[in-house]
């Protein structure tokens, strides 16, 4: 697949700048003049030769950027496929990864239930202000009486509550501070369970013989017994920039009407900054929590090793990644518009009033476009659920891979872990 959509890529250029070459040299030929001024038809620029030969330089540039780059990376190419085919086969081996997302997914429900459930009680918690129905209008107990009563009686009336403001938003920041560190600690608990899965299968000598039963099970096990003090640290750090950010967007809401540009270009770094502090926080995390999973070794030693083990093979990390994801977007895409259309479909003439069942009532709704767009979406949310696995997957088998190039030689002391096709591509094998 990823070789036919280059090869699709390189046709579409090649043709899109052959044929642009062919227009402008067609138009100067007829002798065309540039005409720049406001055309009210955007397609009549298409009709002068200068905006042909645009188009055809730019395409040429790409083309060629493009051919000398596939040139000089076709080998990593090729391993990014090896190591995608493998992480292929290492879910067909562990079909319960595909179901261990369920766990985390139910727990991040937990804790937006739990961050809801206290924001509420905070939102709506104060002082009972009872008053005497007197002239003197002096305060009065009224606890034992219901929460929600009028003249509770002659002499005591209830008149609201008195909230303490100050304190409440404190309390609800420090509400969110905590929600956004557990649901990043549910995530990278959810991350080190499927990497120690994933490594497990890696690091087999005789695949899939050598894989230990339930290994899904056996590295939540792990990383509950060994790891969590790290996974708590971890996600501290990335839920700290979080917090800021979010800081950072209450203060841009709050002073969206002020006319001073110096503070908004101020507010405007930061919050940049603090994306891509967050993204690389992300990036780093991830990674050391799967050489915890590898080795067991301590958080920081882990980001470290694991970032200078990306940093010494960033032109096959970023390869990777990129032939990585781009496969992912094409899975999701393709999942999402064949599962969401047929359901859509089905939606559309249901919703409409077109189609009536027996036995279930007849909705006919004027929006019938809306509950279809809830099912697109809701199709891409659970397919970015399950592709979340794959992406695990890919990514411990190239930490995996490159530790193994690293550390082992093909002997018989030492012999390569990694596929056949990896070691075909590398140019090397096992000593027998």
């Amino acid at each position: 697949m990823i070789w036919t959509s280059i090869f699709c890529i390189i046709s579409v250029l090649g043709t899109g700048c052959g044929f642009s070459w062919y227009k402008w040299l067609t138009m100067v030929k007829a002798g065309a003049i540039d005409d720049y001024s406001f055309q009210p038809l955007f397609s009549l620029y298409f009709e002068m030769p200068t905006t042909w030969f645009a188009v055809a330089f730019i395409l040429s540039i790409a083309l060629l950027i493009l051919s000398v780059v596939l040139i000089f990376i076709r080998k990593r190419i090729s391993i990014a496929v090896a190591l995608i085919e493998e992480s292929s086969r290492a879910i067909g081996h562990m079909m319960s990864t595909l179901i261990f997302p369920l766990f985390p997914f139910a727990l991040h429900l937990l804790v937006i239930i739990l961050w809801g459930t206290i924001a509420i009680w905070l939102a709506s918690s104060g002082v009972k202000d009872c008053r005497t129905n007197n002239s003197s209008n002096t305060t009065c107990d009224c606890s034992t009486t219901p929460t929600v009563v009028l003249n509770i009686d002659p002499k005591c009336t209830f008149f609201g509550l008195v909230k303490e403001e100050k304190t409440i938003f404190w309390l609800q920041l420090y509400n969110l501070f905590i929600f956004f560190w557990m649901t990043c600690f549910v995530s990278s608990l959810g991350n080190i369970s499927l990497a120690g899965a994933f490594a497990s299968y890696y690091w087999a000598k005789n695949k899939p013989q050598d894989v230990p039963s339930f290994p899904v099970l056996r590295a939540l096990g792990r990383a509950i017994r060994h790891h969590l003090g790290s996974l708590a640290f971890g996600s501290l750090i990335i839920a700290a920039t979080k917090f800021i950010r979010a800081l950072l967007d209450y203060l841009d809401k709050k002073l969206s009407t002020t006319n001073n540009q110096v503070f908004k270009v101020v507010l405007s770094t930061l919050k940049c900054c603090f994306w891509c502090m967050e993204v690389f926080l992300k990036f780093l995390t991830k990674n050391a929590f799967i050489m915890m999973a590898i080795y067991g070794k301590s958080f920081f030693v882990s980001a470290k090793e694991s970032f200078l083990l990306l940093a010494r093979n960033c032109v096959r990390a970023a390869v990777v990644n990129q032939v990585a994801g781009f496969l992912l977007f094409l899975g999701k895409a393709l999942i999402t518009l064949g599962m969401g259309d047929y359901i859509s479909v089905v939606a559309f003439f249901y919703f409409s009033g077109q189609w009536v069942v027996n036995g279930i009532p007849r909705v006919d709704l004027y929006y019938y476009f809306v509950p279809i767009i809830l099912v697109l979406i809701g199709s891409y949310f659970v397919t970015d659920l399950f592709f979340d696995v794959y992406e695990m997957a890919v990514d411990t088998t190239f930490i995996c891979f490159l530790e193994d190039s690293e550390q082992n030689d093909g002997t018989i002391e030492r012999p390569f872990y990694m596929s056949k096709d990896l070691q075909k591509i590398l140019n090397k094998k096992n000593e027998k």
